[in-house]
């Protein structure tokens, strides 16, 4: 008889740990139930058990019911800049022992005497030297001291190193040395070994060793947290696969991510930019700017053609905000953003010169904003927003969290009102103010940078805090519309269940197009597709779809720019149309291409191959800008910045809206994770898909 059975719909789970809180979105079909819990430091695992067993429970689930989970965290990106992992020996090649603290002796800042950058990972006495070369052609210039590794063992054993990192000077070219000295380790120490050529098997020696050490001093802590994270998961019945969100904004195996946790390195934020891409992609967005303002930090990231822009390296643990060059280099594929420690939880203080300052400094989930009444003393961006009237008290988090309204202020008017003889809400106000005029200066930064202007886009805002601030943050840039898409508040989330299984490969091999090798080249291509499908048929079987980049130069040049390919093999009249492609490239990075000087060669740097499983595209939508006037609503009174005093603004449930509902600014649109804020000189309109556009008011004639 045939079966008349309904077919279960895919249950699929998203869990991002943030600085202060745990996100947690549960999709069941196109049902979606969401929560935010506080991040626990000494047990991160234990808020996304928590979320589960209370979102499975409210879809009448179970954990056996999961068929994925997908995880993104910043306990990388935490470990590194808190200097909390695993004490680490170095191997490199004699000679290069202090390649990681000399760095390249640029200077981020000219005329600054007293520069001040991350102390390396490793210290100089955990470095350890060996002899052999490999030369810049990946031919064997001297051979490896395999007497002195052994000695190197014996040290390494003796000396209570909880890893090892391997990075030899030309080792992208020949990986043979690295893979040799591992071997002749891993007899005698029973540590997990980092090697420069897997990691990141990039041109550029400071920046590959840095990027193995940091590897190789967070991996006994990941590893420790993801094993913990499978044990306690199959202990309450969901035997599910677990995947992680990668930097690039890919999804990898655990098995993968223990291995090379550097790429777990800003995985939330990017959930964030893919969550925003694809809302880009459902409206038919060309040009976005995703604003992402969580409890710790924000970040601005730049969309085109639905897809964040992408870097082949970043920094971390940066010394001086938005200055290039002061931070920690880290070499792998990642979406390109600009992150500002200013988030609901950053502190806010005056400094010697009598000005307000928000962050880097969080009041994070432990001890919390003064409000929380959890033990914090010093005012919070949480704490101002809460004074302005921007945040209902008994209705923050759903009600999880009661925000006592006199904590905030008393602590406002201790740390910054009284300093500066400013009342509670000029002080508040303030706060507020420094907060958005930072990130505004960190977005125009940021777009100035890629060559674009930032008020031509249009902004999608999300994460708990901002669309509390995203209307005065359009204000400042002058941009006119804002979306602030449904599960705002945990949109990094609903992110990472919309990432692709991805993987970037990459290699650096110096090939001049005057010496273009066509069979080498498509060997070393078939290699890097082989690499980078193999992470993604790891999660699926679906068809996978490869897009291959060079990164090209003119010789003699610093730095190089992303060339696209196509995916095919390469063939014998090709040069001259990567020559072509190269220079149209150039022309549109920098104005023109270099014409007229005899000999001026070009070549390509590093080769790359991005793998990801093909996703069919959604359904286009279009923006409305209704007009029927929203029913009148209770009103409160909330800080308005260009009124300059508080005005009295509707308080609209969102959940009652209905699709083309304009509603009237001033006013405040409630929900369970966050607040949307319309300032005066802005509208909201509810999209057909739940979304509220923000739009700027015409101007009065």
């Amino acid at each position: 008889m045939p079966s008349h059975a309904k077919t279960k719909p895919p249950v699929r789970l998203g869990a991002d740990i943030g600085g202060t809180f745990t996100d947690i979105v549960l999709e069941v079909g196109g049902a979606m139930h969401s929560t935010k819990i506080l991040t626990d430091y000494a047990a991160p695992e234990q808020p996304i058990l928590d979320g589960i067993l209370h979102l499975t429970a409210q879809a009448g689930l179970s954990p056996a019911d999961l068929d994925i989970v997908i995880h993104g965290t910043t306990l990388a990106t935490n470990a590194l800049i808190e200097r909390r992992g695993a004490r680490t020996a170095f191997v490199t090649t004699e000679g290069f022992r202090d390649v990681i603290e000399m760095r390249t002796e640029n200077r981020f800042d000219q005329y600054d005497l007293n520069l001040r950058l991350p102390a390396p990972l490793v210290p100089r006495e955990d470095r350890f030297t060996v002899a052999g070369r490999i030369g810049a052609e990946g031919q064997e210039l001297a051979p490896l001291d395999e007497a002195a590794l052994h000695a190197i063992a014996d040290r390494i054993a003796a000396g209570g190193y909880g890893a090892i990192a391997i990075g030899f000077i030309h080792s992208y070219m020949n990986p043979a040395h690295e893979r040799r000295a591992r071997d002749i380790i891993a007899a005698k120490v029973a540590l997990p070994i980092s090697l420069s050529s897997e990691v990141s098997p990039q041109m550029r020696e400071f920046e590959r060793f840095n990027t193995v050490c940091a590897n190789a001093y967070v991996r006994p802590q990941m590893a420790d947290y993801l094993t913990r994270l499978q044990v306690r998961l199959a202990q309450m019945g969901a035997g599910c696969p677990i995947f992680m969100i990668h930097s690039g904004g890919g999804l990898i195996s655990v098995e993968t991510a223990a291995a090379f946790p550097v790429r777990l390195v800003e995985s939330g934020p990017a959930g964030g930019a893919i969550f925003a891409a694809d809302i880009a992609r459902r409206f038919g967005l060309d040009r976005v700017v995703s604003y992402d303002m969580g409890g710790t930090t924000a970040k601005i990231c730049l969309i085109e053609d639905f897809a964040p822009k992408t870097a082949r390296s970043f920094e971390v643990a940066r010394t001086t905000r938005f200055a290039k060059g002061s931070g920690m280099p880290i070499s792998i594929p990642v979406i390109e953003m600009i992150e500002i420690g200013a988030g609901g939880g950053s502190i806010a203080w005056v400094d010697g010169m009598g000005r307000i300052q928000t962050g880097p400094e969080s009041a994070a989930s432990e001890p919390g904003p003064a409000c929380y009444q959890r033990g914090g003393t010093r005012p919070a961006i949480t704490d101002a927003d809460l004074t302005l009237g921007k945040i209902d008290p008994d209705n923050f988090a759903g009600g999880a969290i009661r925000l006592s309204p006199a904590n905030a202020a008393a602590a406002i008017a201790r740390e910054v009102g009284d300093r500066l003889s400013l009342g509670v809400q000029a002080a508040a106000f303030g706060i507020c103010e420094v907060v958005d005029e930072n990130m505004a200066n960190a977005a125009r930064v940021h777009a100035v940078e890629n060559g674009k202007n930032i008020a031509d886009n249009l902004m999608i805002a999300f994460g708990g805090a901002a669309p509390l601030h995203a209307a005065r943050l359009c204000e400042k840039l002058g941009i006119d519309r804002c979306l602030v898409p449904p599960g705002a508040g945990v949109g990094s989330a609903i992110g990472f269940l919309r990432a692709p299984f991805g993987y970037e490969a990459l290699m650096s091999k110096v090939t001049r197009l005057s010496r273009f090798d066509i069979a080498a080249v498509n060997a070393m291509l078939a290699d890097l597709k082989s690499t980078a499908e193999g992470f993604v048929r790891a999660g699926t079987s679906a068809p996978v779809t490869c897009e291959i980049t060079a990164f090209m130069r003119y010789v003699g040049q610093g730095w190089e720019i992303p060339v696209p390919l196509a995916d095919r093999p390469f063939k014998g009249d090709d040069v001259a149309a990567l020559r072509a492609a190269f220079r149209d490239h150039y022309a549109r990075f920098f104005g023109r291409a270099i014409d007229g000087l005899d000999g001026l060669e070009i070549e390509v740097v590093t080769w790359s191959v991005k793998a990801q499983d093909a996703r069919p595209a959604p359904t286009t939508k279009a923006l409305t800008t209704g007009r029927a006037t929203a029913p009148a609503a209770p009103t409160r009174p909330i800080f308005d910045p260009s009124a300059g005093k508080a005005l009295p603004s509707q308080v609209h449930d969102r959940a009652a809206l209905s699709a083309g509902t304009r509603v009237t600014g001033p006013a405040v649109i409630v929900e369970r994770e966050t607040a949307t804020v319309v300032t005066a000189p802005f509208d909201a309109v509810m999209q057909d898909d739940g979304s509220l556009l923000l739009i700027r008011k015409e101007p009065l004639a």
